[in-house]
């Protein structure tokens, strides 16, 4: 990698950005969704920051019948609407110099030759010194498939200290046997150090800052354990339904999209115990502790909801339930809303619950982690004093409006002594001057520079399918998902399920 050598840099000089080394990046998929809202206006920012080689190259797989200038137009458009960065013609005029397009579908050896071929052109003309990452943004049945064709036309062979890697999006597998079917197809091609599974949650600067709070600070550790936490929520929200992605959603549902990786993940980061360097290895190894550690309540029933939202109003329109949505059966059984209580079975958490919720049409758009504090042990203060006041939580808004709460009782002014809640407030917008780059950025920058400190590791994924497949096949067995407003924050059930334990959801 060019950075590393370097002799004129001082690596103690944090004015030198992390910079990719030659480079290029295969998309399979490259029309669909992901790839034009994210991929691609993540790679055109990275560059207008300087942060790309100069002769990175950008190749796109998919069936339609292109020219290398139609998806270069693509590219633009996508750009021009979607981009964090501010647009600039000489930072385009050399990014389009590296764009090609392969045209073909995935069980086509014909096509894989031509972008085996495209690859070498590019090595040679753009200097990519064989380098190259394939991002598989494809629905998880063509993983095998994309994978096997890779390997049959060595396109995954490293040779002459160049690399080559794998970008998997999730869901990775639908359950634990299928996650670990998927873990031996994709490793028989590639290394563990050359597979990149993306959790774009990990890539947020919130999530980072978990760390940094917990690490960096001696104000928060000392209390970050069962003596002072009463229990930890985290929560992911969507205002929006399930659009058109029924192919893709039903029979997945929200505890498999969002609760098996996200919000493990933000467990982990939120639970684990402090690493012994921050590198990709020692994070891994304390994430996987507490995952290995995390234990379900013996009454699922009563420690796990789900839920399908209803036709309710919303942003003050009238939206349609989950089972009147297009191309979904009548009698589907997904869940939209799922919550659920566990526990990490260690000395720091024993006997702390930590619940995880998710859902779709619910009251707002929001993901937030609240440790929620228990209360004083003694209050000198007569009940009416403290009538309004809660318990202090510190909370972690992972989006939108990114940044940390803390919340604490004060007194009110006036002559009489009452106190209340307050919140201190630390916002990214209003502490930092330089925007947050987007999670992809920070992802496919990483991938390119193989730090692979914020992609989950097999382990990490197969133990997320333990805890959650229980869950699932309970459910299966049992009654159906409870019917709640769009609009609302779930079901009453999910308020029971607290209210059971003497507590109460946060509203976001």
């Amino acid at each position: 990698m060019l950075s590393s050598s370097n002799p004129l840099r001082d690596p103690a000089d944090r004015r030198l950005p992390r910079i990719a080394g030659p480079s290029g990046l295969v998309i399979f998929g490259v029309t669909g969704d992901l790839s034009r809202k994210k991929l691609m206006p993540a790679v055109y920012d990275l560059a207008n920051r300087g942060l790309l080689p100069p002769g990175f190259s950008l190749v796109g797989f998919a069936r339609r019948e292109w020219a290398h200038e139609d998806f270069a137009q693509e590219v633009h458009d996508a750009v021009k609407e979607h981009a964090r960065t501010p647009f600039r013609e000489e930072v385009w005029q050399q990014l389009v110099q590296g764009m090609r397009f392969v045209q073909g579908t995935f069980d086509d050896d014909d096509a894989f030759d031509r972008l085996r071929s495209t690859i070498e052109e590019l090595d040679k003309a753009q200097g990519t010194g064989g380098n190259f990452a394939f991002y598989l943004s494809v629905p998880p049945s063509a993983f095998p498939v994309v994978i096997q064709q890779l390997k049959k036309h060595k396109l995954a062979d490293q040779s002459d200290g160049s690399w080559r890697r794998a970008v998997i999006e999730k869901p990775f597998g639908h359950d634990l046997k299928s996650a670990e079917e998927l873990n031996a197809i994709v490793h028989e091609v590639f290394g563990s150090d050359q597979v990149f599974r993306i959790d774009h949650y990990l890539g947020k600067e919130t999530v980072q800052n978990i760390l940094a709070l917990r690490f960096a600070n001696t104000m928060f550790e000392p209390i970050w354990n069962r003596s002072f936490v009463d229990h930890v929520q985290i929560t992911m929200a969507e205002d929006i339904g399930i659009g058109g992605r029924a192919g893709y959603y039903d029979g997945i549902g929200a505890a498999r999209d969002v609760i098996q990786n996200h919000l493990l993940q933000l467990m982990a980061l939120t639970a684990m115990e402090e690493p012994s360097s921050f590198d990709a290895d020692a994070l891994a190894a304390e994430k996987v502790k507490v995952l290995g550690a995390t234990r379900l309540p013996k009454d699922l029933g009563k420690s796990t909801v789900r839920g399908q939202y209803a036709s309710g109003w919303q942003g003050g329109e009238k939206v349609a339930g989950y089972l009147q949505e297009d191309g979904i059966d009548p009698k589907s059984k997904t869940d939209t809303f799922a919550a659920i209580k566990v526990e990490v079975d260690n000395r720091r958490w024993a006997g702390v619950p930590f619940y995880l919720r998710t859902g779709k049409r619910l009251g707002r758009r929001v993901t937030e982690i609240a440790v929620v504090f228990q209360r004083a042990p003694h209050s000198p203060f007569d009940h009416t004093a403290t009538e309004e006041l809660g318990q202090n939580a510190i909370v972690f808004r992972v989006q939108p409006d990114e940044g940390v709460t803390v919340r604490f009782g004060s007194k009110v002014p006036g002559t009489s002594m009452e106190i209340r809640d307050v919140s201190m407030d630390f916002a990214y917008g209003e502490s930092f001057t330089e925007s947050s780059p987007e999670a992809y950025e920070r992802l496919i920058l990483d991938v390119l520079l193989g730090d692979s400190n914020l992609f989950p590791r097999t382990e990490e994924v197969e133990l997320s399918w333990k805890i959650l497949d229980p869950i699932e096949q309970y459910w299966d067995k049992h009654g159906k998902p409870a019917q709640y407003a769009s609009g609302t924050w779930g079901p009453v059930e999910a308020d029971e399920m607290l209210e059971r334990d003497g507590r109460s959801w946060r509203r976001p």
